[in-house]
């Protein structure tokens, strides 16, 4: 197994990471800046500079690599295209090049209540309708998948509360630590019975 992180130098694409080098996983690390990503993650990850908006370039960066992570989304602004252009159009070139390269499996971060369009954070350039027709590309595409829907992510990763984990469009509020989303994410590479599911996350009250 060889994966393929996007969205490395994230909250909670750089614990993905660090999960997966726990694990003896080698990853490669998609970037925007070398020297940030490199003071960031760990030594031993290879990095390639590059974006989800360019398929010439993730398709030379995912040749080598069985598996997939994507952990993208888009930054608070001001640019109402953002959530279409990095958690649609983005997703969809992962999906693409992905397709094309024999990716074993695709794993996303996706968000709670994406199915929900009167929701208030679709008031945000509709950002959970993107992450939704992201999903529905990933579904359609022939790709092994697992969808990881979280809660609202925390930077707090200490919490001796357990998991909640749920079907498609079952919880609908919440908060959960990113690192527990990084868990889940590596071990759905480990677990047939998460091969093509969605998966919804929270910690109990």
């Amino acid at each position: 197994m060889k994966a393929f992180v996007a969205g490395a130098t994230g909250e909670t694409g750089s614990r993905i990471v660090a999960q997966l080098v726990q694990r003896g996983v080698p990853v490669k690390a998609l970037v925007r800046d070398a020297a940030t990503a490199r003071a960031k993650l760990p030594t031993e990850v290879e990095l390639v500079t590059g974006d989800v908006m360019d398929q010439a370039n993730l398709r030379a960066a995912i040749a080598d690599c069985t598996v997939l992570l994507s952990a993208t989304g888009a930054r608070p602004s001001l640019d109402p295209t953002g959530p279409y252009q990095v958690d649609y159009e983005g997703t969809k070139n992962l999906v693409d090049v992905a397709k094309e390269a024999g990716i074993e499996h695709f794993v996303m971060v996706s968000s709670l209540c994406v199915s929900k369009f009167f929701h208030p954070l679709n008031l945000f350039w509709l950002v959970l309708y993107w992450k939704k027709q992201a999903e529905n590309y990933l579904q359609a595409s022939g790709l092994t998948y697992t969808i990881v829907r979280p809660g609202g992510l925390k930077n707090e990763d200490v919490d001796p509360r357990g998991l909640i984990m749920a079907p498609a469009d079952t919880l609908f509020e919440g908060s959960i630590p990113r690192l527990k989303v990084a868990e889940v994410c590596v071990e759905a590479l480990y677990q047939p019975a998460a091969r093509n599911k969605v998966v919804e996350i929270d910690r109990p009250r």
